[in-house]
C-alpha cells in the first residue's frame, strides 16, 4: 500500500523557503519606508495646494496674507484679521487648508510681497528637499530647525524667491 503525501521534512524544507523567500521581499520593499514616501507625497501635494491657493489671493488683492504667530496664515476680515489655521476652510481659496500629518506645516510672509511654506519630511534624502535635506535656509526665520515640529527640509515659495 502506498502513502500519498508529502512526508514531515519536505514540508519543513518547503516552509523554510517560503519563509526565506517572504523575508526577502519585506527587505527589498520595506513597507515603513513606504509609508514615509506616501506621508512626504502627501505634504508635497499639500503645500502645492496652499502655494495655488496664495498665488490667487495674491491676484485678487495685489499682496500675500502675512503670517500670524505659529506660522498660519492671517488675512483682513472686516475691521479685524483672521487667522487660518491649519485643518481649516479658507473661502473662496481653499475648502480646507490642509494639516500636516506628522508635525506641522509653517506659512511665514514678512512683506507681503513674498511667502515661504515649510514643511518635515520624514524622508530627508528627499532630492527636492531644501539643502539636500538639511535645514532650509530661504526665509528670514532663524528657528527653521525646529519650527516645522523637526527640522524644515521641505519647501516652497513665492516664484520671486526660492525657500
Amino acid at each position: 500500500m502506498r502513502n500519498l503525501g508529502f512526508t514531515l521534512i519536505e514540508l519543513i524544507i518547503v516552509i523554510g523557503i517560503l519563509s526565506i523567500i517572504s523575508m526577502g521581499a519585506i527587505a527589498v520593499l520595506n513597507p515603513a519606508e513606504q509609508f514615509k514616501k506616501a506621508n512626504d507625497a502627501r505634504e508635497k501635494a499639500d503645500l502645492s495646494q496652499v502655494q495655488k491657493a496664495l498665488e490667487n489671493y495674491y491676484e485678487d488683492h495685489g499682496t500675500y496674507p502675512s503670517s500670524a504667530t505659529g506660522y498660519k496664515i492671517q488675512v483682513p476680515n472686516g475691521a479685524g484679521v483672521k487667522i487660518i489655521e491649519w485643518g481649516s476652510n479658507w473661502q473662496p481659496y481653499m475648502n480646507v487648508v490642509p494639516k500636516s500629518p506628522n508635525g506641522r506645516y509653517v506659512y511665514y510672509s514678512g512683506d507681503g510681497q513674498t511667502y515661504y511654506l515649510y514643511a518635515s519630511l520624514e524622508r530627508p534624502g528627499d532630492s527636492q528637499a531644501c539643502n539636500g535635506g538639511g535645514v532650509c535656509s530661504g526665509s528670514s526665520l532663524t528657528d527653521l530647525s525646529t519650527a516645522c515640529g523637526g527640522v524644515c527640509n521641505y519647501g516652497v515659495s513665492s516664484p520671486n524667491v526660492s525657500p
